[in-house]
């Protein structure tokens, strides 16, 4: 560090004997000093370094046309501020102007050229040497133009807090200022230039394609904010490479390869056009047309790359543009450069040379031309005309990079007005004091730089945000052929505005667009062919999210536009069409009125109702017939009612369900079997006991009462009702839409407990099971009591049904279920109104002669007979046995038979009793029994 008072002392004090810095520049003194860094060439020479020798200075290679032009607009706006009588007045601006060849190093040796003198002024020399008559110090430097080059001059100029006002260099690390302290750009951040290429790439739905950046500052930043982009938007990089103008060929050769391997036809390109010109020849040689390139800001416009020769590769090139401006008289300014007017700037004798491709009189590469190591060139005056000739130069149309130098001078010269005009007791400084405009230093500036605010002659609002960062818009341009001349033509499609809000931000014009050059179509930049609607994308393993295969939707999911990531869900009631792009309302289903099936059931069920009805109404109007009054005609209305009951509980099965329909039909079902099944258990037992009691006794009597039978009915069915409370108080069913089905929702009846209704349909079939035992041991009484046969008959249908049932049941769905039931319900109905009165309403219709009193007697009394003679044999059987066990062999009892008639001559009808015969043997004896009516009643 000690060395370093001394290095700068010795590089200040030899601006008397040499220049500073590069050995081309621009310069003219002035009161105040401005810097200024430009790439008046693309690059440098590669040249080996053996160090064998002392190491020479590297030279620059390939005139930059544009950045000559940039340089002269610096020039113009300082010589408009010093011809100014309102701004800067009696202050004279000078310059120094250097070469930065597009490299950090030849940046660096400018830069120093500018700290030194502030170094020295800050560190009072004076006792080294004699310093007097000393250069200014420079108070700001404009530039550099890339963005890798401005951040290695940032980094010097930040020591010593020179202002640095870059007008094309745009990475988005440069804002950060802790690290940039004297850093200022009017050049809007990458920040935003890759958040619109993203939304550009999603506004023409590309999904799959290559990122190229260059290996510097510029580059590696903006495509690190471009990859965040395109991760939130869903968009796949296939290839993410890095370039320079610096690569061997085999390295261009090799991305090449890649390029024209890849199937993704979108190149993005973060890049200045030194960088990317190799890649773009090596295209060119390989005729790859089939692409499309995203241009950044810093290329986007790049005579290095738009090019008539190269058109074929980069035709329909989508590029991000500054926001042009006008400077009034600039094209005048342009056209009057000549060598020998602007003796001050020595770049003007290379671009001359390389406009016209001559050799100036004193020109030192003419020298070098003699000897044979430069190719040879004519000889010029100097005084060409300069708009005979086509060149970058002169293409002020679009003044952009030069816009923004015009701009940055502009603002350091309004930052100086500000402080000449600083009013003592309003200014920026300690205790709200002013600079001098005289001892100004360059950290003073820089303060009022950070707090300027003005309007240009343009009418335009000037000034730097938080991180120093100027905010504009972009552009958007598209590269197409000239028909005129076959020359790239820059035509304007659209803007971003970066202050709107999101999906706002990009307007583009697309009937503008040539794609390729020649095609409106868009290009398809996607790694797999779009899903159409109906579809989804399905993930392929191993491969990136863009790549995809489409997959149908499935069955009640829908997908109604083209890409779908996921299949919508149909709503419950919906149902997805048979191409699964959009959902339409489900068929609701029940078992309804007017269905041909509902109307066949209520038929059946009504039918039922008045059949049960017209054999209530034979009963009533023959209630004192014997057949009616053998049935117990009491217990015979409940049961006919009970029926009724039955068949009207199916109806409630039909039509829509609702929660009261559902908490009634189960119980009025199964109340109602119930009473049926009761009355006839009843029944059939009070008569089995009766008989088999042989000769009824008051106890009987007294015991099968028609009181205590209702009692017994009563008992039965309220079990069957406490069943229903507890079921309906626990788990009360109601109306359920099952969705469960495609294209149907089945309304039907949650039954709330399935065991609630397994002990209601359990204990129907315990009662009868009890009812089906009687009847099946009083088969043998008198037909015209219990019918037994066919009370058997009707509980074994019954019994068949009902076991049917349970896995009918519980294997169908929907509105079928409630159809079984009902099937269920009529059958067992109707097999129980058939079998036990059927007969008896034939007999009373059709056979009115069975329906008397002497039938009734004639039956009971043969059947009375048949137990005394089947007992009667039986005791003779066992007395024969036992006397014969007694006597053993001693003597044979005579054989005697049993008959039994019961004709009709053996009734004797005159006395009205039936004295039927029984023979044993040899001897006939007579039994009379009388049952008078009133008697007989009793017991019936």
């Amino acid at each position: 560090m000690r060395l370093l008072p001394y290095y700068l002392m010795l590089l200040g004090s030899s601006y008397v004997i040499s220049t500073y810095g590069p050995y081309q520049r621009a310069q003219m003194t002035g009161d105040i000093l401005l810097g200024g860094l430009f790439p008046m060439h693309f690059g440098v020479a590669s040249k080996d370094q053996d160090l064998a020798a002392r190491p020479e200075s590297t030279q620059c290679v390939r005139f930059n046309f544009r950045g000559f032009r940039w340089l002269q607009a610096m020039i113009f706006a300082i010589d408009e501020i010093n011809n100014s009588s309102t701004l800067l007045p009696n202050i004279t601006l000078g310059y120094r102007i250097f070469d930065t060849c597009n490299t950090v190093s030849k940046a660096l040796e400018a830069t120093l050229s500018f700290v030194a003198q502030n170094k020295i002024d800050s560190l009072n020399l004076d006792e080294f040497c004699n310093c007097t008559d000393h250069i200014p110090s420079t108070i700001a430097v404009v530039g550099a133009a890339g963005s890798a080059v401005s951040t290695a001059v940032a980094n010097l100029l930040g020591l010593f807090y020179i202002p640095q006002i870059s007008y094309a260099s745009s990475s988005r690390l440069l804002s950060n200022k802790n690290q940039y302290k004297s850093f200022m750009r009017t050049i809007p951040t990458d920040e935003y230039q890759a958040t619109a290429m993203a939304d550009i790439i999603e506004h023409f739905e590309w999904n799959w394609v290559i990122a190229i950046a260059s290996d510097d500052d510029y580059g590696r930043p903006g495509v690190e904010k471009f990859e965040k982009e395109t991760e939130e938007r869903d968009i796949c990089i296939h290839l993410n490479e890095l370039i320079s103008q610096y690569f061997e060929d085999h390295e261009i050769k090799a991305l090449a390869d890649r390029i024209e391997n890849s199937t993704a036809k979108v190149i993005v390109v973060f890049a200045s056009g030194p960088d990317i010109e190799p890649l773009i020849k090596e295209m060119v040689r390989r005729n790859i047309t089939d692409r499309i390139w995203l241009a950044s800001e810093a290329w986007a416009s790049s005579s290095l790359v738009a090019k008539p020769e190269y058109l074929d590769v980069v035709a329909g090139t989508i590029g991000f543009a500054l926001k042009a401006g006008h400077i009034p008289g600039f094209r005048e300014f342009l056209q009057q450069v000549q060598p020998k007017k602007d003796s001050h700037n020595e770049f003007v004798r290379e671009f001359w040379e390389e406009t016209f491709n001559c050799y100036l009189e004193d020109s030192p590469r003419l020298q070098e031309s003699e000897n044979g190591s430069t190719s040879f060139r004519p000889l010029c005056t100097g005084e060409e005309d300069i708009t005979s000739v086509e060149t970058p130069y002169l293409d002020y149309t679009h003044l952009r990079i030069s816009y923004n130098v015009y701009v940055a001078v502009y603002s350091i010269a309004q930052a100086l007005q500000d402080i000449l005009t600083c009013t003592p007791g309003r200014g920026l400084f300690a205790n709200n004091s002013c600079a001098d405009i005289k001892k100004m230093e360059a950290w003073q500036v820089l303060k009022q730089l950070r707090h300027l605010n003005y309007t240009n002659s343009m009418g335009e609002k000037i000034h730097f945000d938080e991180n120093a960062d100027m905010a504009a818009n972009y552009t958007i341009i598209n590269w197409q052929r000239s028909t005129e001349d076959g020359s790239v033509v820059f035509e304007e499609v659209g803007y971003y505005n970066i202050h709107a809000k999101r999906g706002a931000k990009l307007l583009l014009d697309k009937t503008k667009i040539l794609w390729n050059g020649f095609s409106s179509e868009v290009p398809f930049s996607n790694c797999s062919e779009d899903c159409e609607p109906g579809t989804r994308k399905g993930i392929i393993d191993s491969m990136p999210t863009c790549c995809f295969e489409c997959t149908e939707c499935s069955d009640g999911e829908y997908s109604n536009h083209k890409d779908a990531s996921v299949c919508n869900k149909c709503p419950n009631n919906s149902w997805s069409n048979g191409n699964h792009t959009f959902c339409f309302l489900k068929e609701i289903e029940f078992l309804s009125w007017t269905e041909p099936f509902g109307i066949a059931l209520a038929i059946c069920a009504v039918s039922g109702v008045v059949l049960t009805a017209f054999v209530m109404g034979v009963f009533v109007k023959f209630r004192n017939t014997p057949i009616v009054k053998a049935t117990n005609r009491e217990l015979s209305y409940v049961l006919l009612f009970s029926l009724i009951c039955c068949f009207s509980s199916s109806l409630i099965f039909i039509g829509e369900p609702q929660d009261w329909t559902c908490r009634l039909r189960q119980p009025a079902f199964g109340i109602s079997f119930v009473l049926c099944i009761s009355c006839i258990l009843v029944k059939t037992n009070r008569v089995l006991l009766v008989f088999e009691a042989k000769i009824p006794t008051s106890l009987h009597r007294k015991w099968w009462g028609l009181n205590l039978q209702f009692l017994l009915v009563f008992l039965c069915t309220f079990v069957q009702v406490m069943i229903c409370v507890v079921w309906l108080y626990n788990a009360p069913p109601s109306s359920y839409k099952n969705h469960d089905i495609d294209e149907i929702i089945f309304i039907t009846c949650n039954e709330g407990s399935v065991m609630a209704l397994g002990f209601l349909i359990g204990y129907t079939c315990l009662l009868a099971a009890i009812c089906f035992f009687f009847a099946f041991k009083s088969r043998k009484l008198p037909e015209n009591f219990t019918e037994a046969k066919f009370i058997t008959f009707s509980m074994l249908i019954f019994f068949i049904v009902w076991i049917s049932f349970i896995p009918a049941y519980f294997s169908t769905y929907g509105k079928f279920v409630s159809a079984v039931e009902v099937i269920a319900i009529l059958a067992s109905s109707f097999g129980m109104l058939a079998c036990i009165f059927s007969n008896k309403i034939y007999i009373i219709l059709f056979k009115p002669s069975r329906n008397t009193i002497e039938e009734v007697r004639c039956s009971t009394a043969a059947h009375a007979f048949k137990v005394a003679a089947k007992a009667t044999l039986k005791h003779s059987t066992a007395s024969r046995r036992k006397s014969g066990s007694i006597g053993g062999s001693s003597g044979s009892t005579p054989s005697s038979s049993i008959s039994l008639k019961t004709n009709s001559h053996d009734c004797d009808t005159t006395s009205g009793k039936h004295r039927p015969r029984v023979s044993f043997g040899s001897g006939t004896v007579t039994l009379s029994l009388s049952f008078e009516e009133s008697r007989r009643s009793s017991i019936m």
